[in-house]
């Protein structure tokens, strides 16, 4: 592997080359740049620092950032838990209903999957004593 020389870099980055625009038609020369690849870059990075700070001052002065998903006002984040949470409390609410309904149907139908407990339970007498 050859070691790369960090002259010959920089003079390559300094070389200076001219962009000519031209008139198809007469040949006239209508603007002509001269530029180097370190301007290149450099304008190009400009440009890519430019935008990108323009749209983030875009979205976070104008009211455009509350159309970002996930952002909100805190009032609205606490109104969404609460909803959440009765959301959640209903579906049980109908979930032990529909549980309760289904038993109540199999008792008038006779339906019923358990078996009844015919066994006698022996309670043992206790002696009370008076005082």
């Amino acid at each position: 592997m050859s070691k790369i020389d960090t002259g010959t870099t920089l003079k390559r980055i300094q070389n200076r080359y001219r962009l000519v625009v031209m008139n198809d038609d007469t040949y006239e020369e209508v603007i002509t740049f001269k530029l180097s690849r370190m301007s290149v870059y450099i304008g190009l990075s400009t440009i890519f620092v430019l935008l990108v700070s323009l749209t983030v001052a875009l979205l976070v002065l104008t009211p455009l950032k509350y159309y970002i998903p996930g952002y909100g006002n805190r009032q609205s984040r606490t109104e969404l838990q609460v909803l959440k949470m009765r959301t959640d409390s209903l579906e049980q609410a109908i979930l032990y209903k529909d549980q309760y309904l289904n038993s109540i149907k199999k008792a008038l139908t006779g339906k019923t999957t358990q078996e009844r407990d015919t066994t006698s339970i022996k309670i043992p007498k206790t002696e009370i004593s008076n005082d």
